[in-house]
């Protein structure tokens, strides 16, 4: 599956930072996670922590699908807003899934700190209201979130233009995000787990998956043969592949990355998120190399020469919003992106097994916006299922969930 176009930043920048072996002969293990990129680091690199034994395999190289095309913006807000999940699943269930992300937005920063270098830094985010119509609907969104404790100040018209200098009828400003190079982040989970004796092999392909009654045979489409305890799907949109049922829809997103630009220009957007009410909605932030990331304007294609043909004009048409919004801001791209992402009609991740597969085949479905946030509660969430554990979020990011009113 192609799921990039152009040129992502991180790998540019960060280049092919370790090779790691194919697979070449038959083994056996425990655990096996397919996929290779920040979703299958974060679960491999938890699990050998926690004393499993692991394998991660990987089609391409590492980190070289959708992380390599990620803009990483680490937040607790969730594409659907606290107000819709709490219609559609009860306040307490969206409660459960917006505290968690949160709390994962600073497990990810201690677990950066431990891997280091991985450019993990703490910043605000400031969600605005794209047009007039979207302020009463943002009010309520504050007041709810204000209401059960989520760290959020307001921001009219007047305090959006003097601490940030746009325009807009209001704003949350929430304490709770941060940034990271997704790619470099995913190289070093596995790195570490390599060091504790975990195994990782990319250019290794699944082709095949075998359930028994006590073990999961895997094929790879070079003949070996891998037979394991418990499997992880963490393939990222690949792994809807394994699926008859469809869980979600792909689309492409585009983004931009400028060159390096002074930090008076930048000024709160050096430390700050900014996103919008609009859907699809333009997001910005900065790099830890004083960079400013551009993106947004996602589109249902899902053809990767239509995808690739759209990149150079999405990226203008990205600069020309930003420079609506900020006009003493001179940021055209330096290097621009398309990737193929994947979204849930809740905007809610799925973890865990499919009748499809049976208890011993996992998935980890980190869709939508907060992806990593959502990758890092869900590592939580697959170990609690190898072990035999109960996870309070277990229901929630189930495929089985039910909707209040809808049988549930």
């Amino acid at each position: 599956m192609d799921l990039k176009s152009g040129y992502p930043f991180w790998a540019i920048r960060n280049g092919l930072m370790q090779a790691f072996p194919r697979l070449e002969r038959d083994l056996h293990c425990e655990v096996v996670v397919i996929g290779g990129g920040i979703t299958g680091a974060l679960i491999g690199e938890r699990l050998g922590r926690h004393g499993h034994e692991v394998v991660v395999v990987e089609q391409r190289d590492i980190g070289w699908g959708s992380t390599a095309a990620s803009t990483a913006l680490l937040q607790y807000e969730i594409d659907t807003p606290m107000s819709e999940l709490a219609r559609r699943f009860g306040l307490e269930a969206a409660l459960q899934a917006y505290r968690a992300c949160a709390e994962a937005v600073g497990e990810l920063g201690e677990l950066a700190g431990q891997v280091r270098n991985v450019d993990f830094q703490r910043a605000g985010s400031l969600y605005y209201a794209s047009r007039r119509r979207d302020l009463g609907p943002l009010i309520d969104e504050f007041e709810l979130r204000q209401r059960h404790g989520l760290a959020v100040h307001w921001l009219d018209a007047a305090g959006v233009r003097e601490r940030f200098g746009f325009t807009a009828p209001g704003a949350i400003l929430s304490d709770v995000a941060a940034r990271i190079d997704p790619y470099r982040m995913t190289y070093r989970l596995l790195r570490r787990l390599q060091r504790a004796g975990g195994r990782v092999h990319d250019r290794t392909r699944i082709d095949s998956i075998q359930v028994h009654p006590r073990s999961v045979l895997l094929r790879t489409s070079d003949g070996v043969s891998v037979r394991c305890r418990q499997v992880v799907v963490a393939a990222g949109y690949a792994s809807q592949h394994w699926l008859t049922q469809k869980v979600a829809s792909n689309r492409s997103s585009y983004a931009y990355v400028t060159d390096p630009l002074p930090r008076d220009m930048l000024g709160p957007l050096a430390s700050t998120l900014v996103w919008e009410t609009a859907r699809p909605y333009l997001y910005l932030r900065s790099t830890a190399d004083q960079r400013l990331l551009v993106g947004g304007d996602d589109d249902a294609v899902d053809i990767p020469a239509r995808r690739d043909a759209r990149v150079d004009r999405k990226a203008r048409g990205l600069a020309g919003k930003v420079a609506a919004l900020f006009p003493h801001l001179q940021a055209p791209p330096a290097f621009a992106w398309a990737g193929t992402f994947a979204e849930t009609d809740d905007g809610l991740p799925f973890f865990g097994p499919h009748p499809q597969w049976g208890p011993r085949v996992h998935f980890a479905m980190a869709y939508g916006g907060n992806g990593i946030t959502y990758s890092m509660t869900g590592a939580a969430i697959v170990q609690a299922a190898i072990e035999r554990r109960k996870h309070p979020l277990a229901a929630l990011y189930a495929f089985q969930r039910r909707e209040r009113g809808r049988g549930g």
